[in-house]
C-alpha cells in the first residue's frame, strides 16, 4: 500500500513526491512515457543537452522558488533573448528599441511611440472584432504584419481574422534598448540539464515507467490511500462533458556537423509561409563550444486524443467546460489534481513550483 500514488514524474508530481518523502510518506509514481520529467526531460546528445520538448528558460521574481529550485541543481546566468525572423531580415525581441531602430530607423522612445500612435490613428479601429484589429491597436501595422501576424497564425492553427481578440490583451512594447525576454529577477538554464532536477526529486520514491494510469486505474487505485493526478482533466472523468482544447508541438531535432548554427538559441520564425514557428540550437543554453551542434524545429499542430497535448486553449468555451470538470474534481476527497493539464491553466515552471509547494502544505 502506498500513502500516495503519483500520476505523472513532470515538475508538478516530482516535487511532491520529494516533499511527501520527506515527511514519511510512501510514494508511487507512475509514468506514461518511457523517461521521467514530464516536458521538461533533457537528454545529452553530443555532449550537448537536448531540450526534448521544447526550450525551457526557468525564471522567477518569487526569491522563495528561486532558491528552491537551486537546491537541485546549479544554475547559469542565461538570459533569454529570441530574434524573429522574417524573409531574411532579424529583429530582436520582445518588441524593444532594437527592434524599432530596425523597422523604422527611429533613434528615441518618443520616436517609437510616435509612429506606433501613428498607425494605429490611421487604421482606425475603435472596438477590436478579432485578433488581428486587436493587435494592430496595441502595435500598429508594421510589427503586426512582420512579428506577430504569421507567428501567431501557425501557433493556433487559425487566421488572425478568425481568432477572438482577447487572445492578445496586450503585446509588450519595451521603450529601452533591452532584449532580456523577461523581467523576472532571477533566470537561468540548469547546468547539465532539467533531468538531473527530477531523478535527485525521485532519488527515494519508487517509479514505474511505461505506465498508463488511466489503463490500470483501478488496479492502481487500490494501492494507494490517495492519487496526485497531472494528466488531462478531462481524459480523467472519461470526456464524459466533452473533450477540452489543447495545442500540440511536433519536433524535428537533428545534429548538424557545423559549430554554431544560428548564433542565437531561439529563432522565431514570423512569416507564415514558413511552416515552423522557432528552432531552437540547444547549446547556446549553456554556451556550449562543442564541435557539433544540435537543432529543433518546432511546428505547432492541432491535438486529437493519442496526441501530447502542451497548450491548453484557454478560450471562453473551454473555460466553461473546464468549470464543469473543476466542479466535479473539487468533491473528489481522493484525488488532487495538479499542473498544465490536471488544471487546464498555462503555467511556466515557476508557477508549477509554487502551485505544488502550496498543495504539498495544504495536504500533507
Amino acid at each position: 500500500m502506498y500513502d500516495y500514488l503519483i500520476v505523472g514524474s513532470g515538475l508538478f508530481g516530482s516535487i511532491f513526491a520529494y516533499e511527501a518523502g520527506k515527511k514519511g510518506y510512501k510514494c508511487l509514481v507512475v509514468e506514461k512515457r518511457d523517461h521521467i520529467g514530464g516536458n521538461i526531460y533533457t537528454k545529452e546528445v553530443e555532449g550537448i543537452q537536448v531540450h526534448e520538448y521544447g526550450a525551457h528558460i526557468f525564471h522567477t521574481s518569487n526569491k522563495e522558488v528561486w532558491e528552491y529550485i537551486r537546491q537541485f541543481a546549479e544554475f547559469n546566468r542565461y538570459t533569454n533573448s529570441p530574434i524573429a525572423y522574417y524573409k531574411g531580415e532579424i529583429y530582436n525581441m520582445p518588441f524593444n528599441m532594437n527592434t524599432f531602430n530596425k523597422m523604422w530607423g527611429v533613434v528615441t522612445p518618443g520616436q517609437a511611440q510616435e509612429k506606433i500612435a501613428e498607425q494605429i490613428e490611421k487604421f482606425g479601429v475603435e472596438e477590436p472584432k478579432n485578433l488581428e484589429e486587436q493587435a494592430i491597436n496595441l502595435v500598429g501595422k508594421d510589427i503586426y504584419e512582420k512579428l506577430v501576424k504569421g507567428y501567431t497564425e501557425k501557433q493556433w492553427g487559425r487566421r488572425a481574422t478568425e481568432l477572438p481578440p482577447e487572445i492578445i490583451k496586450r503585446l509588450p512594447v519595451r521603450l529601452t534598448y533591452d532584449n532580456n525576454y523577461f523581467n523576472d529577477c532571477y533566470q537561468g538554464i540548469p547546468v547539465g540539464g532539467y533531468t538531473q532536477i527530477i531523478e535527485k526529486m525521485l532519488d527515494k520514491t519508487e517509479v514505474r515507467l511505461n505506465t498508463d494510469y488511466l489503463e490500470e486505474k483501478e488496479q492502481l487505485d487500490k494501492i494507494s490511500r490517495k492519487v496526485v493526478y497531472t494528466g488531462p482533466i478531462d481524459a480523467f472523468y472519461e470526456y464524459k462533458y466533452g473533450e477540452l482544447e489543447y495545442r500540440s508541438v511536433r519536433f524535428e531535432t537533428e545534429v548538424l556537423d557545423e559549430e554554431n548554427h544560428q548564433g542565437n538559441a531561439v529563432v522565431n520564425y514570423t512569416e507564415y509561409e514558413v511552416p515552423y514557428t522557432r528552432i531552437i540550437e540547444h547549446k547556446h543554453f549553456e554556451f556550449g563550444t562543442q564541435p557539433k551542434t544540435v537543432v529543433s524545429k518546432e511546428y505547432s499542430a492541432p491535438w486529437k486524443r493519442g496526441d501530447e497535448p502542451y497548450y491548453p486553449v484557454n478560450n471562453e468555451r473551454n473555460n466553461l467546460l473546464y468549470e464543469k470538470y473543476a466542479r466535479e474534481a473539487a468533491e473528489e476527497e481522493k484525488v488532487i489534481f495538479g499542473g498544465r493539464l490536471g488544471r487546464y491553466k498555462y503555467y511556466d515552471m515557476h508557477h508549477i513550483v509554487a502551485e505544488v509547494l502550496k498543495c504539498a502544505e495544504e495536504n500533507l
